[in-house]
């Protein structure tokens, strides 16, 4: 068998965390074969749910799962481990602006990159799930200068996963069939579903949909509004497609991307072809290469129509960045 790896999750004993752990040690985002020594880390009032959740974990008696370190002391959780799951971050609260949602996240994100930069395995990665997850991963980035820039990513499979749904509900195929779906900018409603590329059973969306106007409407509004759809219906935010997709974001770099498909992810923007100011962590169509590695896909047809949706997200990007530029100097 491997020698065990260790995964970091932040806010463990929350909704997320709670629907992740479980799938992360089960083999199921590492591989059938891959150990895991399991770093929790919460806040202290959170500390006796999390108690709980351990409890949990270990009444499932997973074959994988080696070990558990529960705590509230970053240092300690992210010590030697080679991959940080961030979940657990400040949620927006009645009457918050976004501006004021990304300064009050700032000072957990430096911290946690703080410790990550310090503790860290050399080959550590990690990805940003806790909202607003592009912006909290270039403050994280930016506290870690020893930790490669190519290793931080902000999920936005979730928005991959949703509108993928959509298409294939509107068509009546399986999901599977959708393919070439990439989500560009910002994990907010600003984002861009790219549906010009999307293909579905190899055919281009366009041609199998060939009604633009949902395309340019329903579509777009259900995949950008549907995180506050899933509030205004449950009550709570979206946590087990959260979980779900940062599971599937796992599985991905595993094994190389299909040829001629991609996935998406927040990464570093630095010299992209597609004109995204250099510094903004800002989703991209990227392909796994067979070391693990990734490389943003280069050469799309962009049309003038989903140049101004990149512009729109990365002025978004643009003011979150400036929000807390204090912090970048």
């Amino acid at each position: 068998m491997k020698q065990p790896i260790r995964v970091a999750v932040t806010g463990a004993a929350g909704q997320i965390g709670y629907s992740l752990l479980f799938r992360l040690v089960s083999g199921e985002a590492f591989g059938p074969d891959q150990p895991v020594i399991l770093h929790a880390l919460e806040i202290p009032p959170a500390l006796e749910a999390l108690r709980g959740v351990v409890m949990e974990l270990e009444d499932c008696a997973y074959p994988l799962l080696h070990d558990i370190v529960a705590t509230d002391d970053p240092v300690v959780a992210f010590r030697d481990v080679n991959w940080a799951v961030l979940v657990g971050g400040k949620p927006r609260g009645k009457g918050m602006e976004r501006a004021d949602v990304i300064k009050d996240n700032a000072p957990i994100f430096v911290t946690q990159g703080q410790a990550i930069n310090e503790g860290a395995a050399d080959d550590v990665r990690v990805l940003v799930v806790a909202n607003p997850c592009n912006t909290n991963a270039l403050i994280a980035m930016h506290s870690a200068p020893d930790v490669p820039q190519n290793r931080w990513m902000a999920m936005t499979r979730l928005d991959q996963n949703r509108a993928a749904s959509v298409i294939a509900h509107k068509a009546g195929v399986p999901v599977t069939a959708v393919t070439n779906l990439a989500i560009w900018g910002n994990h907010s409603p600003t984002m861009f579903p790219d549906f010009e590329h999307a293909r579905i059973n190899g055919q281009p969306a366009l041609d199998v949909i060939p009604d633009r106007g949902w395309w340019d409407g329903d579509f777009m509004t259900t995949v950008q509004q549907r995180g506050k759809a899933v509030i205004n219906a449950r009550g709570k935010s979206s946590a087990a497609s959260a979980a779900n997709a940062a599971i599937n974001h796992l599985q991905t770099l595993r094994t190389p991307t299909p040829a001629g498909d991609w996935i998406s992810a927040g990464i570093r923007s630095d010299g992209n072809p597609y004109g995204v100011p250099e510094g903004l962590v800002y989703s991209f169509p990227l392909r796994v290469n067979g070391d693990g590695g990734i490389e943003m896909v280069v050469g799309l047809d962009v049309s003038d129509y989903a140049r101004g949706k990149l512009q729109a997200t990365a002025d978004e990007l643009l003011d979150e960045r400036e929000a807390i530029s204090e912090l970048l100097k």
